[in-house]
């Protein structure tokens, strides 16, 4: 038996309540009850869960730079026929568009930065 009950992935940020509410909207989860100011976790309907923390020195990723490593990113999988109407919500939310030259396609991947500047991807599934 695996001693590891489940996982979160966490993100640092300067302003968790707006990134929570971000991803919350997006993958229309639910935002936990707060504990702690400087902690707040959604989990999503499929029981994905993601924490904000609050870091006051908080520096977003600056990937997709050639100079910077990616380290990590969010792949956030959409219906084939959807894409377009995903990449118009992350936008109306507050994503910023990072790549989007091989738009289109069987493979279309599309990057962007949440508010907060992490970057994730939106991929048919």
């Amino acid at each position: 038996m695996a001693a590891v009950e489940t996982t979160v992935l966490a993100l640092d940020c300067a302003e968790p309540e707006a990134l929570a509410e971000f991803y919350a909207t997006l993958l229309g989860a639910e935002i936990q009850a707060m504990t702690n100011a400087d902690r707040i976790e959604i989990v999503a309907k499929s029981g994905a869960r993601m924490a904000f923390l609050r870091d006051h020195g908080f520096a977003p990723p600056s990937w997709p730079r050639p100079d910077d490593s990616q380290q990590a990113h969010l792949e956030l999988i959409v219906a084939q026929g959807d894409m377009d109407a995903a990449e118009r919500q992350v936008i109306d939310l507050g994503a910023r568009p990072l790549d989007t030259k091989h738009n289109g396609g069987p493979r279309d991947v599309r990057l962007y930065s949440d508010p907060a500047g992490h970057p994730f991807s939106l991929r048919c599934a």
